[in-house]
Parts: structure tokens; sequence; C-alpha cells
């Protein structure tokens, strides 16, 4: 059985849509709650076996290497202070993953910062989690890349996590063209970036995970710039769809655009009712809110 055991997670944006916060600050270290996005994205992957994280960042996004770095002043003080739960917590962070950064030094689209990521990666298989996507799963239940590492452990093929959106909707998503199988995943005969309603050739959207064999930087390499002139994944996803073949699975979690500005605060409404120390306090805010209305 082929095991997945790095995970590549672009961080490289600019976060437009959160300006003015995202301008000093990256925007997948914006909170939900009291942890930052990305933190949950790389929970995420590290639940599901993964043991090197590559984070393909900009210029301008020391924070996000800062956070897993080890800062002395607040762990000693943390330490003095007696909150050990705290310090337990940070640790635990810092030592979750080996936490590999690499500079996008253009911003030449997703395509070319999945491509940044080969000569760490190899001829490995990995995972790619999009650094503004959380996918939520109960502790108990496998998480959305240890659910297609699974099916790519299983058949060999590149797994790409797919979704139902609504006609009006697939127009801000990749979409991909197939036929379902007996097994009720999806092989894939192509990929479409954001086409227009009526070409795209189906509803079934890319929300951002996928596993790829390392035949994917093949494809990436010989890239042309596509869509808004950049060198789009699903370009490369197609191709090798069409050569050696992949799959397209639905998944089970509960999935936030934390890259939207209403999907962020569905997040962090939805993540703080799940927490005891504040769950029941908001809910009660939130009725009480909700009458007034």
């Amino acid at each position: 059985m082929r095991k997945v055991r790095k995970a590549l997670i672009p961080a490289a944006g600019l976060g437009t849509r959160f300006l003015p916060a995202t301008k000093t600050i990256p925007k997948e270290m914006l909170p939900v709650v009291d942890q930052p996005i990305l933190l949950y994205v790389i929970e995420e992957a590290v639940r599901a076996g993964i043991e090197d994280i590559i984070l393909v960042a900009g210029r301008g996004k020391h924070a996000i290497e800062d956070f897993f770095d080890r800062s002395y002043e607040v762990e000693d003080q943390l330490l003095k202070s007696g909150r050990k739960d705290l310090l337990e917590r940070i640790v635990r962070i810092r030592d979750m993953a080996n936490i590999i950064s690499i500079r996008q030094k253009e911003a030449l689209g997703l395509g070319h910062a999945v491509y940044c990521g080969h000569p760490v990666i190899g001829d490995e298989d990995f995972a790619v989690l999009l650094g503004d996507e959380i996918m939520h799963t109960e502790k108990d239940e496998p998480t959305v890349i240890a659910q297609l590492s699974q099916i790519f452990s299983e058949t060999g093929l590149s797994t790409v996590a797919i979704m139902e959106v609504a006609a009006a909707e697939v127009e801000k998503y990749g979409i991909i063209a197939g036929e379902k199988t007996a097994a009720g995943y999806f092989k894939i005969t192509d990929v479409v970036e954001k086409p227009a309603r009526h070409l795209a050739p189906s509803r079934n959207a890319l929300p951002g995970r996928y596993v790829f064999t390392s035949k994917i930087f093949d494809s990436l390499k010989n890239a042309k710039p596509g869509k808004n002139g950049e060198i789009q994944l699903t370009d490369a996803m197609a191709a090798i769809a069409k050569s050696e073949g992949m799959i397209g699975a639905y998944f089970k979690a509960n999935r936030y655009d934390a890259g939207d500005k209403l999907g962020y605060l569905q997040a962090n409404i939805e993540f703080a009712l799940m927490r005891e120390d504040l769950g029941p306090q908001l809910k009660a805010y939130l009725k009480e809110l909700a009458a007034k209305l």
C-alpha cells in the first residue's frame, strides 16, 4: 500500500479579499477563534499521517515561519506564570510535523506554487491542501486528506476531493468532467478552470484537497500560462487525467471557505459553538440577537 507522507500547502496569495487586515498579516494567519486558519489545515494533514509539510509562501509572510519556530520569551513567561496548559499547546504546535518553508518568488499561479515544492518532494507521492480551506471532521473520523489517501492507496491513481455546487457557483471553481464508477468515485476525464456556467462540464467542483503522484510535476514543468496568465494546476490535472488517470471523490467533512469573508465568519461562529468554554454563552447570545432581528 502506498503511503502519503508529504503535504504541500500553498500560502503565497496576497489575501486581497481581506484588505486592509492582510496588508501586514498573512491571510492564512487570520484567527478562527484562537488559532490561525493555517493551523487547522496542518492539523488535518498531521492526523492523516503526514510527516513533512512544505509551506510555499511569498514575500512578506515571515509570520508563518515565525509561528512554527520557537518563541523563547513567550514560552519562558508561560513557564514562570504556571500556564502549563498553554505552554504544552505551543510546544505541541511547534513539534507536530517537519515544517519546510519555500519561497515562491513570483506569483505565477497555483500550479507554479505546487511546482515550487518539487525540489523537496522529488519523486514521492504527496498531498496538496489549500491554506484557506478548513475541512472539519470529528477526532474519531478520518480527515479529508486521510479519505483521499485511502482511495489513492487502493487505486494508485491521483485522487482529488470534489463537491457538488449550485450552477451559479461553477465560475468560482475548477470543475471536473467524469464518469461515476461502481465504487462511487468519478473517473475524471477533464478539468476546466472556472468555466462560464453554460460551458461547465458538470457541477462537481474542486474545493482544495488533492493527493497526487509525482507525475504532476512533469505536467507542471511544461505547462503554459492559462487563464489569467497563470500556471493553472487544473491544466496539469487535466493532462494527468488523460494520461495515467485520476479519481474524483466526494468527502465527509464540514467545509469552510475561510478565504471568503462570509465563510470566515461562519467558521469562527461554528468553531466557537463547538467549544465547551465558549459554546453555551455564544449560543445564548445568538438566540438573543436573532430575536431582535
